[in-house]
């Protein structure tokens, strides 16, 4: 059979046994990261990210279950895998209680060990087609966020402003059992405050001034679906009050209205505030903070994320092309260049007000640096001065390209020339060349 070509890691302290698995889960397709202490596996499985771990009970050091304890902590812990003697079975059997995925008695069966490992590598749907980046930082969002779409806890999205707070809500409520249902957004910033009550909650005919009919409010309009409150940082205290009321009781009052009105929706929040500071302030409810804060889901910022940049411009490319007719083919590898080099203080809205301006006013059939950035090529911005040759640029693209690959095999050269499609010797050279030291 033929695994999933996914990092794992492996404890085992037996040479033989270690050196035989890590050869057939080779020959699998996979990368293995192999420890032969559990001390050594903890202090680097804080840090690594694999997909799945392959632990002996046994360990010189310390045991599986110490290990397994140590790493559950993570909140984002791997599945273990535990290799056990029969005269641990017990153990093993309280560990898959803890929490532990699987285990399998010594002697084990190979294609039976490879039949449990490969239910706990295999993708989850949606894992071959990004949604949202093709960055590892995105990638554990969106696998989170599809992992909060099985449960209908209240989750707090936060990230500064044009992170995609807003598109995260939506990519979660899409792989939910409610995405036939809607999707009711509101600003709190964007609505004046002596109105929000009103369009929130709604009102009864006759409750104020004005008022000649019932009026149905955000809430209501909910219907099952999702109620997401973007900018909450910005609601006024007695509206968060009553907010904490609907998420405790299910229930709400239109204004003016006697009788309670049944709230059946999930509550999604954003925020680019550090509600924390603003709790400790007194500007925010802290018994509101911790009922809409059950998950936090952070979206990390466009410069944090560089690998995001190009994938995002050819997206922003399509729509725009598809949308207006243009004579552009196509974005130049200097302008991607000038696009990685650039902060981005305005995150995604910034980059796709940038590339929707560039692509109504080129001249030229490429999209240039100058078009991305008229603004800053005067004096010489992000990029767009002192960029070296095309040779230069492609050294350093191919530079990139082989970090990542040795970031996700573990610095293993041999899988990274594997991922690559080339030779050991010749990635050696590749990386003496370019600077790139052996992790």
């Amino acid at each position: 059979m033929s695994l999933e070509p996914v990092t794992i890691a492996l404890v085992e302290d037996d040479p033989i046994m270690g050196e035989s698995l890590v050869q057939r889960l080779s020959l699998e397709g996979l990368t293995v990261r192999w420890w032969q202490r559990g001390r050594e596996a903890v202090s680097a499985l804080r840090e690594a990210r694999v997909r799945a771990v392959v632990c002996d009970i046994r360990l010189p050091d310390i045991d599986g279950e110490t290990l397994f304890r140590e790493i559950a902590r993570r909140p984002d812990a791997p599945p273990f895998l535990f290799i056990t003697g029969f005269g641990d079975i017990d153990q093993a059997v309280r560990l898959m209680r803890a929490g532990a995925a699987n285990y399998v008695t010594k002697p084990f069966d190979l294609e039976d060990f490879l039949v449990r490992l490969a239910e706990l590598v295999r993708p989850t749907p949606g894992d071959d087609t990004p949604v949202l980046g093709v960055s590892q930082a995105m990638g554990e969002v969106e696998r989170l966020l599809s992992r909060l779409a099985r449960v209908a806890a209240p989750v707090l999205i936060c990230g500064e402003t044009g992170t995609g707070k807003d598109v995260a809500a939506r990519f979660l409520h899409a792989r939910s059992e409610a995405a036939a249902k809607p999707f009711v957004a509101v600003n709190c910033a964007a609505i004046p405050a002596d109105l929000m009550e009103s369009e929130l909650f709604g009102h009864e005919k006759g409750a104020f001034t004005g008022a000649i009919q019932r009026h149905v409010g955000y809430a209501e309009r909910t219907a099952g679906g999702v109620l997401f409150l973007d900018e909450i940082g910005e609601l006024r205290p007695e509206l968060q009050a009553k907010l904490l009321r609907l998420i405790e009781e299910r229930s709400f009052h239109r204004v003016g209205g006697e009788r309670p009105v049944a709230f059946d929706g999930r509550i999604l929040a954003a925020t680019n505030a550090d509600l924390p500071a603003l709790v400790e302030a007194g500007r925010f409810r802290q018994d509101l903070y911790y009922r809409i804060n059950v998950v936090t889901v952070r979206m990390p910022a466009l410069r944090d994320r560089p690998d995001d940049i190009p994938w995002l411009m050819n997206r922003f490319f399509t729509e725009f092309a598809e949308r207006h007719e243009t004579s552009v083919k196509g974005i130049s590898a200097l302008t991607e260049e000038a696009a990685r080099a650039h902060a981005w203080p305005g995150n995604i809205r910034e980059l796709r007000n940038r590339m929707e301006r560039a692509m109504a006013l080129a001249l030229g059939a490429w999209l240039m640096p100058g078009d991305l950035f008229p603004d800053l090529a005067e004096y010489g911005g992000p990029g767009l001065s002192g960029f070296g040759s095309l040779e230069d640029a492609r050294l350093e693209a191919e530079r990139r390209h082989i970090v990542r690959a040795l970031a996700a095999t573990g610095g293993e050269i041999a899988a990274a020339a594997r991922l690559l499609g080339i030779g050991r010797t010749t990635l050696w050279e590749k990386m003496r060349r370019l600077g790139i030291a052996v992790q």
